[in-house]
């Protein structure tokens, strides 16, 4: 059966099950006030039990599926094919399941090789089945055994929070965990990579250049690894793009929140906002063949000399990318100032740009600050406006006129195509991506830090 009809079938059968506890819940009483909790929650205990064992059992087959069914084919292979090595054992498996799932096959099509795909292939059709019947007929067991457990002394309520709040616990649980697995993985291939470079010359290099000589003889192969460059960069095209969109997007919120008209307000924000959903590869495109080549003209007719992918036009267009992150949260963060302040203000003789610069501002900072903190991540974090605006060059320079490269445009480069993850050329992207995280980190350490002393003086 198929995955997607199965889950519909999962759904239709929670759905009906919702139905059918609630109406037994309210059908058990004269009145819904007799029962311990209210009906919905009924209905939700019917779905608690009918989706949650169906829904592990649905993960824990589809996790050991694949696995499994390869053991049952390699077992029955021949001898033969069993005494190859384990590469290419494992070559003539994948082609036996190219050949089941109609693909192309690296090697001839002999008897063998088509009696394995078709067993492949009844195999797959046998663990279909089996796992819809059995996660159809647990849901539906699960179903039955609820409905008839409902009782008006039943506290549903109890049992549903309890349940959610479990699956809450697991999924920050697993937030941490994959937070740390991501910390430890960037730790462990950056201490191999200090291991081949000495982390001060990483650290304070002034020259980037991964290229590894393969040969003593090869030209254009450094091997340097100062990443002083790439942080210059990105600092540079960051701080462009803070100082287009921080006060664009501040003053753009204070005007909704504040001075514009609901009418103008239902109308300014959603397309203020569309441009948080404009693909980052179309800014790109308008930063290399449009602003750049502007940028350039206007310089050249100033007399200055301006690169074709400069840090300014990346910077810039990236400003425009960010400002709905900006005005959107604190637009929402000035709304939720408490009406008394405003009035209180207004009430002791404050004009309205006197109460929004002394009391709403102050009020909203905590939350303006955040917004401008995930802008700023997100700056950071840009790749594709960079690769086609600003290039790829790491030069140690400070003109927002030169090109310049980043942290996260060095790491994609360095890990495009086949690599050997034992090259200092392949590791420094690790290290790359754990020195950013550690600055990143301090950067919000000290915001926070920033937020909690005025939130105290405000407070």
């Amino acid at each position: 059966m198929n995955s997607l009809l199965l889950i519909f079938l999962l759904l239709a059968l929670t759905t009906l099950g919702y139905q059918l506890g609630r109406k037994r819940a309210v059908a058990l009483v004269d009145h819904p006030r007799q029962l311990s909790s209210l009906p919905g929650y009924y209905g939700s205990y019917v779905i608690l039990w009918c989706l949650l064992p169906a829904v592990l059992i649905l993960g824990l087959w589809t996790a050991l599926d694949g696995p499994v069914i390869d053991r049952l084919v390699i077992a029955d292979l021949p001898p033969e094919i069993l005494a190859k090595s384990p590469d290419a054992l494992g070559l003539y498996v994948n082609d036996l399941k190219n050949l089941a799932t109609g693909n192309i096959v690296s090697s001839e099509q002999d008897a063998t090789l088509v009696a394995a795909a078709d067993h492949y292939r009844h195999l797959l059709r046998v663990s279909a089945v089996a796992k819809a019947a059995l996660v159809l007929a647990l849901a539906l067991l699960g179903l039955i055994l609820s409905y008839r457990a409902i009782t008006p002394k039943l506290r549903a309520m109890v049992t549903v929070e309890g349940a959610v709040k479990g699956l809450l616990m697991i999924g920050s649980t697993i937030a941490i965990f994959t937070t740390g697995g991501i910390v430890l993985s960037l730790l462990f291939e950056a201490i191999r990579f200090f291991g081949k470079v000495p982390i001060h010359e990483f650290l304070f290099g002034l020259e980037w250049s991964p290229q590894t000589a393969l040969r003593a003889d090869q030209v254009g192969s450094s091997g340097a690894f100062g990443a002083v460059p790439l942080f210059t960069g990105t600092l540079l095209i960051s701080g462009i793009a803070m100082v287009v969109a921080v006060p664009t997007g501040l003053l753009s919120a204070i005007y909704m929140a504040e001075y514009a008209r609901p009418r103008a307000r239902t109308v300014l924000k959603p397309v203020l906002e569309i441009l948080a959903g404009i693909p980052t590869v179309v800014y790109g495109f308008f930063a290399a063949l449009t602003v750049a080549p502007l940028i350039r003209g206007w310089g050249e007719g100033l007399g200055l000399d301006v690169a074709s992918e400069s840090a300014l036009a990346a910077g810039a267009v990236m400003g425009i990318m960010i400002i709905p992150f900006i005005s959107s949260l604190s637009d929402d963060v000035i709304t939720a100032v408490p009406r008394g302040l405003r009035e209180a203000s207004y009430g002791l003789g404050a004009t309205q740009s006197e109460t929004i610069r002394r009391v709403i501002f102050p009020a909203a900072l905590p939350g303006i600050v955040g917004g401008i903190l995930l802008a700023v991540s997100r700056a950071i974090g840009e790749t594709m406006i960079v690769v086609m605006a600003a290039g790829l060059a790491a030069n140690l320079t400070a003109n927002p006129l030169e090109a310049v490269t980043t942290v996260t445009v060095q790491i994609v480069t360095l890990l495009v195509g086949d690599q050997e993850f034992d090259s200092a050329k392949t590791l420094a992207a690790f290290a790359l991506g754990l020195v950013l995280f550690l600055v990143t980190l301090v950067l919000n350490i000290i915001a926070l830090k920033v937020v909690r002393k005025y939130r105290e003086q405000y407070e």
